[in-house]
């Protein structure tokens, strides 16, 4: 089976460059990618590439070059569904805030929806692809709703995990360690598994691409995120008793990284990680152990997520400390919001709870980040629902200048590892601080002894 025609539904962070890079390496296919947020639409069909809804280096160029030609954005997502030979869901499944599962399992409400969505407005067989990140067994779920709602057609169902690291997504895409498909065991599985192989093949070299059962694909996802996570989480832990004994994380990251069977990759020691993938994922793996009763499995990777709110809750306490055990009315700046840097995303990002912890102490803050909207902030802030949103405007201020935003400040905090940052004229930013001047490195990013000649008390993660 040879796919002319493919519908993405969900134009965010992964659907809107993974459509764009299928649609860019391979002409020959229509690429429709709809949501029903027409600002988002809006957004991804506008003049000024500058302004996608995502931001991710080398994505305007992708979308220039095939925009128009074979990639397009609409709203109208019965009509896209309706002449795509393969569909791919992917919307949001974020952990429940309600209910069975509350705080652990994933949300599937806009997975169900689209799965009854596609079973209305399908007239022929179709091909769909789990493209989202899911629960394992959640592909039977959708099984049932389209063979029981889906007026006679055949569904096949594909597991087609994304693996993509925000701030090189397009570079993740173009050149992946891996393709992961999974599918049915029976003739007509293999003919789909067949048809996502084939276009993946156009640009990525056959042996990358492998192939499973749907449930090992399913489960391939969260536990490779269970992993790096926890990598981040055991060297977070590693920082806390570096700062005890007078080790320096960096040395022991670089001593232990040289060992080929662990490697040097997600050791970075940090206030802590987040996004939209590692907490959720873990949350979600924890919930599926607890559902079967293997309480030991559970409790050893919720240790992961305890230990990364520790760290969030540590850099925050030691501001304080620092502070003279107060910071009431004191300004303290945040340069970075997004939870890494190169990317627009803040979802679970460290800043938002080093911020509310702050702010619990009546902080006044001041915000700088070079790709994320006032709007999106004070949007994270709200959701914490710790405050009310007219307090969150009253202590939060957001600024596009990273030398307004440290004028007057007691203490600047690093939150995210902009390469613009280092750059910064530090000896600047001193004079206009008030002293003594403390400066907190969240990410270790910047030359903490240089730093400490101009005058700064500097405080890192793990030194």
């Amino acid at each position: 089976m040879k796919v002319s025609k493919i519908c993405c539904i969900g134009a965010g962070y992964v659907g809107g460059p993974t459509m764009a890079v299928i649609a860019q390496k391979c002409p020959e296919i229509k690429v429709t990618v709809v949501d029903i947020n027409q600002a988002r639409i809006d957004a991804w069909n506008g003049e000024d590439l500058d302004k996608l809804p995502v931001y991710e280096p080398g994505l305007d160029k992708v979308v220039a070059e095939a925009r128009g030609r074979n990639l397009f954005f609409s709203t109208d997502v019965n009509k896209a569904i309706k002449e795509a030979e393969m569909i791919f869901i992917s919307v949001n499944t974020p952990t429940k805030t309600y209910g069975e599962g509350k705080g652990m399992a994933a949300d599937l409400k806009w997975v169900e929806l689209c799965a009854r969505q596609i079973a209305a407005a399908s007239e022929k067989d179709k091909i769909v692809v789990e493209k989202s990140t899911l629960p394992v067994r959640t592909a039977q779920a959708v099984k049932d709703i389209l063979d029981n709602t889906g007026n006679g057609l055949r569904f096949q169902i594909l597991s087609n995990p994304e693996f993509l690291a925000e701030g090189t997504a397009v570079e993740d895409l173009l050149d992946p360690d891996r393709v992961l498909i999974g599918g049915d065991t029976t003739p007509e599985g293999k003919e789909a598994i067949d048809a996502l192989v084939e276009i993946y093949a156009t640009w990525v070299p056959k042996e990358r691409i492998l192939t499973t059962n749907v449930w090992s694909s399913e489960l391939s996802k969260l536990t490779a995120n269970a992993f790096l996570a926890q990598r981040v989480s055991s060297i977070n832990a590693i920082s806390e008793l570096c700062e005890v004994t007078e080790a320096d994380v960096s040395e022991v990251a670089r001593a232990i990284g040289a060992d080929s069977r662990i490697g040097s990759k997600f050791l970075k020691a940090s206030v802590g990680f987040g996004g939209s993938c590692f907490q959720k994922d873990i949350l979600n793996m924890v919930y599926i152990s607890r559902s079967y009763g293997l309480h030991e499995v559970a409790d050893y990777w919720e240790q992961v997520i305890k230990m990364n709110d520790h760290q969030k809750a540590r850099f925050a306490k030691n501001i304080i400390k620092s502070l003279y055990n107060t910071v009431n009315g004191k300004k303290i700046t945040f340069l970075g919001w997004a939870f890494k840097k190169d990317t627009n995303d803040t979802r679970e990002s460290a800043a938002i709870y080093v911020a509310d912890h702050l702010l619990n102490e009546q902080a006044q803050i001041c915000v700088y980040d070079p790709k994320v909207s006032a709007e999106k902030i004070y949007a994270d802030l709200d959701y914490l629902n710790t405050r009310s949103p007219e307090e969150n405007r009253k202590y939060v201020k957001v600024v596009n200048d990273p030398y307004e935003a440290c004028m007057d400040s007691h203490a600047v905090a690093i939150l995210t590892e902009w390469d613009e940052f280092v750059s910064y004229d530090w000896e600047k930013i001193y004079n206009a601080m008030l002293q003594p001047a403390q400066l907190f490195d969240g990410r270790n990013i910047l030359p903490h002894q240089e730093l400490k000649k101009l005058g700064f008390r500097v405080s890192a993660i793990g030194k």
